[in-house]
């Protein structure tokens, strides 16, 4: 097999969604594995993203992630349902020390397969956002189809904003300014 056919084959599929409202961006994957991992970081990088949030048990080394200036961070809950209001709040916190540092910048989140957790998570950020669950359903759901299962959706339904996520003009433009 060339190299070129090996990288093919190592390639991220499916591939990561990319969503983006007001200045927030977000990129959710399906789990990496030790031997994609380099293609991972990759693809990472290609959406400058530094933080990764792992929403499923650790099953992969994050040495090289971090060697490559990624921090990975662990909000753990189960496959199928919904967070509990204490990843909300570390998801809402992460996002404020992300966007206060350097705003616009991208988080990657990923689940097993990036049809569940991850989207749930992305999905709470845009309402906190100001965006109608419908519509932030709406817009995961044409970059992923089959995300949010019944149980997330019902969650989603009800859910009110925490924190409610401000965007500011500031003197970089459109600075972001998370309260």
């Amino acid at each position: 097999m060339s190299s070129n056919a090996n990288m093919r084959s190592k390639s991220i599929r499916p591939a990561p969604s990319e969503i983006q409202y007001k200045n927030m961006s977000f990129l959710i994957t399906d789990r990496p594995t030790d031997s994609t991992m380099q293609t991972y970081v990759e693809e990472l990088k290609k959406h400058d993203v530094h933080d990764v949030v792992r929403v499923c048990e650790p099953t992969y080394k994050t040495d090289e992630l971090r060697s490559g200036g990624i921090t990975v961070t662990d909000l753990v809950f189960d496959d199928g349902t919904f967070p509990p209001n204490e990843v909300v709040e570390e998801w809402l916190q992460l996002l404020r020390e992300v966007h206060r540092k350097d705003p616009g910048r991208t988080v990657a989140v990923h689940c097993v397969a990036g049809l569940g957790r991850a989207p749930v998570l992305v999905a709470i950020a845009l309402i906190e956002l100001g965006m109608r669950y419908e519509d932030a359903v709406e817009l995961i759901r044409q970059k992923r189809r089959g995300a949010i299962n019944a149980k997330q959706l019902a969650y989603l339904e009800k859910y009110r904003p925490k924190s409610r996520l401000r965007l500011k003009n500031g003197h970089r433009g459109n600075a972001c300014c998370l309260q």
